[in-house]
């Protein structure tokens, strides 16, 4: 009898069967499914096979990307073989050649920058000048000329998700008549099933960036994605990923199921009240895009942290918190005659 074999509909590991749920279950991303759901699946899904145009992008790929490594932090940079990386973007020393690209990093898609290092800069500079409490040497030209034009590596996925919802909601309507006061109280059986698609949700794949920061610049707009060239990183560096499907699994399967979520209450009509019994989100198949993201990104180093600035290369949204100069809020609050704390409060929308 032919052996048959399961992979994760969600990350292409291999599953197991679970004998106390009776499920195949995955032991990288956790999820679960039963047999009959699982070949369905299969039954649905047809083998890939690259052409020849695409077998050939992966070899220009690997014979024309660069990899660079920082033996201080561990980053590992990419560029095309016309640039030269000399120092690594996140602790800014010294970075040495350490060979070419596998065809297994190269990306199906990607979204070239539409914002110019200048219009990044004017974007950093009216944002800082808000910030009034920042160190001096923060706003000084050798700081600004840190801000790197980087292809961040980004896990995009499509989720079905197997919505299950039941709840009882509840009317109520008072009245008065003559010299009587009504209450009616009515119960509806809300119950939502079915399949919600969640597409586009973006888990970067690389662990030396902060994830919040990524997600606080987000969204990018897809219509501009574009087939992988090695056109799009001339002049700009991108990163190797270092996260893989399976581990940005669980930020994907929160994110989806906060969607359905969201879909669901939408859903449901005004009550009174909603007394929920049973919400349930499944994700039962996950198709992924690998692909490049633009980001002009900045870090700086104060009082032995490291301070990391983002600025969305395709619509220009800045996200970053600023370090904040003690002396200088000390200074102020003396001036004032307020405490630190009350400082703090007052300028909070202005500092950060």
């Amino acid at each position: 009898m032919e052996a048959i074999e399961y992979k994760c509909p969600n990350c292409a590991a291999d599953l197991k069967f679970d004998p106390e749920s009776q499920k195949l279950s995955c032991e990288f991303c956790l999820s679960s499914f039963n047999i009959e759901e699982l070949k369905k699946l299969k039954e649905a899904a047809g083998e890939k096979f690259l052409t020849e145009a695409e077998l050939q992008d992966k070899q220009d790929f690997e014979e024309h990307t660069s990899l660079y490594h920082c033996s201080s932090c561990g980053a590992q940079i990419m560029c095309d073989d016309h640039q030269t990386a000399l120092f690594c973007y996140y602790c800014h020393n010294p970075v040495i050649l350490s060979g070419k690209m596998t065809g297994e990093y190269k990306p199906g898609k990607i979204i070239g920058f539409k914002l110019t290092k200048d219009r990044a800069l004017d974007t950093f500079r009216n944002w800082v000048k808000k910030r009034s409490f920042v160190p001096d040497d923060f706003r000084t030209q050798q700081q600004l000329d840190k801000l790197t034009g980087l292809y961040v590596p980004f896990w995009v996925a499509d989720c079905d998700i197997k919505a299950d919802f039941s709840a009882v909601g509840k009317t109520v309507r008072s009245w008065t008549s003559g010299s009587y006061h009504y209450t009616e109280t009515k119960e509806y059986s809300v119950v939502r099933r079915g399949t919600i698609i969640a597409g586009g949700i973006p888990a970067d794949g690389e662990s030396k960036i902060d994830d919040a920061l990524m997600e606080a610049i987000e969204p990018f707009n897809y219509d501009d994605l574009k087939p992988f060239s090695m056109t799009y990183l001339t002049g700009f560096f991108a990163d190797k990923y270092d996260v893989d499907k399976a581990q940005v699994f669980p930020r994907i399967k929160a994110r989806a199921s906060q969607a359905g979520k969201e879909v669901v209450r939408k859903s449901i009509g005004s009550y009174s009240s909603l007394s929920v019994n049973m919400e349930q989100y499944t994700i039962m198949k996950t198709d992924w895009e690998y692909m490049m993201l633009p980001v002009w990104f900045m870090t700086y180093k104060y009082n032995e942290k490291i301070y990391e600035f983002a600025i969305n290369g395709q619509t220009g949204k800045l996200a970053g918190t600023p370090p904040l100069d003690s002396k200088k809020l000390k200074m102020f609050c003396m001036a004032l005659g307020i405490g630190i704390t009350a400082a703090l409060y007052l300028l909070g929308g202005l500092i950060f």
